[in-house]
């Protein structure tokens, strides 16, 4: 959470930190701003709202030319959303940008209160911002006042900095929160994420954890605390910036959905070999996946919704105990780890601070680690024993979709591949599964997209509702869980998923004339039971909106609407029901005049625990 971009060069530096904020929006917008180096002077501009707002501020003060800024897009942790609290934060000496947290700000403030510092903010980035100007004003170098400064600072962060004595010259250092640099033809960048680079350059290098970057128009260098330099490693990204644009779509997030079939096609394909799963051009041998007795996948939000999936169809086909751990809580709860535990760790971005401190706690406690990760390079990627990349592209929408279709993906593959270690099930059968995920399921998804009129008039149904639940067993359980996660975070509506047989645990308590219920059944084996279980809750008078396979049979009145799914094969059901959630949640959400791409409070990549 939080963008920032830096650049210098022989170029007018503010349209393109604009330009690449307005990319990073998705990753914060309570407030922008940006600073300049101008004749001998550090130049600050920033408000509270969004990046147009910056833009129109920049035009009204004719803000001059410079070759040498930073900017910030926010997503508020300490203090509130105000023009005061938006970065960059300035002293005397420099200015500066921040993405994390400041864990000990309030023991730092407190000292520097005693030597006279007059605060203007609530937050703990412009207590980071006087502990460097103190120590530059002792030691009257930047390389050393920073390396000193990180000493003092606790938490995480990505900082950017310029210093008023230092023209044309940005500092940049990293500890838990990413920073990516960048060489074009015209000078030097720095953003926390490739997206804001690709209107620019296709050349980067991912800054490592702990490490300076010393930037100026004519080079970009890395350098240690004793003053030595290291060179940039520096790669060719193949993202383009047509993947990070509409590209007709009115919202990022449908395109993101209608992105889904070959997305999933890229992760599934280019890992079969000879018609059966193979992982050994991602680093992961037979043997080491044969060590595992028992799994642990850990992930946030959407991620851990695809670990559920993960676990049925590990469980299901391959007969290996998995357990799924929300990654905030996973380092608490003392795992059960040894040698022959396997760690799954997913991440689409692969900097989620909680998924990343539990990836390293397993591998303190001798565990294989498993990255299941989007961003090529990202810190989960690079500290994991080894890494499955999804190939989803950038991911622009806060709310996942083609992020959680590529990981349950990536899951299909695992399963197999363990269920023809084990033995669980044949070459043949193995063969056969793998064939059908790269037919069916691409085709799965594309034919639900042939049902989004059918989707628009349901949505009708819902848009009012405050209140709804998800329902579904087995597998379709897990999938109620994202869907009802979609449409709370896009459309802001209360909805909760539950295992369709916990009902009358309880919850059935909440199910009150015209309330809404969402009941999803592609599993043939568990059909019956899910219809007797939509039958508690339309007796209940609750408006039922039932999702299931093609050529289920329909017992009379137990929904008021039903959803064939199309006809395909019997893996591809789950993520044609997932992709019919999603433009559920997307409909519902465009009829109460939400901010998709932006829903209120969220930011899409969580660098903070």
């Amino acid at each position: 959470m939080c963008g920032i971009v830096g650049f210098t060069g022989s170029a007018n530096a503010v349209p393109k930190i604009v330009k690449g904020l307005k990319v990073l929006e998705y990753r914060g917008y309570d407030s922008v701003g940006l600073a300049a180096q101008l004749n001998g002077e550090i130049k600050t501009l920033k408000c509270k709202g969004r990046v147009d707002a910056l833009r129109d501020k920049l035009e009204q003060e004719h803000f001059p030319a410079t070759d040498c800024a930073i900017g910030h897009t926010r997503w508020a942790t300490h203090g509130g959303p105000s023009d005061i609290n938006a970065h960059p934060h300035s002293t005397d000496t420099l200015a500066l940008v921040h993405n994390g947290i400041i864990e000990n700000y309030r023991e730092l403030k407190a000292q520097l209160l005693e030597k006279g510092v007059k605060f203007v903010s609530e937050t703990d980035s412009e207590v980071a911002a006087w502990v460097i100007t103190e120590e530059y004003k002792a030691q009257k170098d930047p390389i050393k006042a920073i390396y000193s400064s990180l000493k003092k600072l606790s938490g995480s962060y990505a900082f950017e900095i310029l210093f008023k004595d230092r023209p044309g010259e940005i500092f940049a250092v990293r500890q838990g929160s990413p920073l990516i640099l960048a060489t074009g033809v015209d000078g030097g960048y720095i953003a926390s994420d490739m997206t804001a680079l690709l209107p620019f350059t296709d050349t980067f290098c991912f800054l490592r954890e702990g490490a300076l970057a010393h930037v100026t128009k004519d080079s970009v260098q890395i350098v240690k605390e004793d003053g030595t330099l290291e060179e940039p490693v520096w790669q060719k990204t193949d993202m383009t910036v047509e993947a990070a644009e509409k590209c007709g779509y009115p919202h990022f997030m449908l395109k993101e959905i209608h992105e889904q079939p070959n997305a999933f096609l890229k992760t599934v394909s280019p890992r079969i070999k000879n018609g059966l799963p193979d992982f050994s051009g991602d680093g992961v041998s037979d043997d080491l996946l044969r060590r595992a007795k028992k799994i642990y996948i850990v992930a946030c939000g959407s991620a851990m919704h695809a670990g559920l999936c993960g676990k049925y169809l590990i469980e299901h086909w391959a007969k290996i105990p998995v357990t799924v751990e929300i990654a905030s809580e996973f380092r608490y709860n003392d795992p059960l780890i040894d040698s022959d535990t396997l760690m799954i760790i997913v991440s689409q971005s692969g900097e989620t601070a909680d998924s990343l401190a539990a990836l390293r706690y397993g591998k303190e406690h001798g565990a294989f680690t498993m990255g299941i990760i989007n961003v090529v390079g990202s810190s989960i990627a690079r500290e994991a024993d080894a890494t499955l990349y999804t190939y989803a592209g950038p991911e622009i929408a806060v709310a996942t979709t083609k992020g959680y279709c590529v990981q349950v993906a990536a899951f299909m593959l695992i399963a197999a591949k363990l269920s023809a270690l084990c033995g669980t099930l044949s070459e043949n059968e193995v063969r056969t599964l793998c064939s059908e995920l790269c037919r069916d399921v691409p085709k799965a998804i594309e034919e639900t997209f042939s049902l989004h009129d059918e989707i628009k008039e349901i949505a009708k149904k819902l848009y009012q509702s405050e209140n709804l639940f998800y329902i579904g067993r087995g597998i379709d359980y897990a999938l109620g869980v994202e869907g009802s996660l979609k449409l709370k975070e896009i459309s802001y509506i209360h909805s909760e998923a539950y295992a369709a047989g916990e009902l009358k645990h309880g919850t059935i308590s909440l199910i009150t004339e015209g309330t809404p219920v969402i009941a999803v059944a592609t599993s043939a084996r568990l059909y019956d039971k899910t219809v007797s279980n939509i039958r508690e809750c339309s007796s209940r008078g609750a408006n039922v909106l039932f999702i299931c396979y093609n050529d289920a049979h329909q017992p009379e009145n137990v929904a008021d609407t039903v959803l064939r799914l199309p006809k395909v094969g019997r893996h591809a059901e789950m993520l044609a029901a997932m992709t019919a959630m999603q433009l559920i949640a997307y409909e519902v959400a465009v009829l109460r005049g939400c901010d998709i791409d932006r829903p209120r409070n969220l930011a899409k990549s969580v660098t903070v625990e």
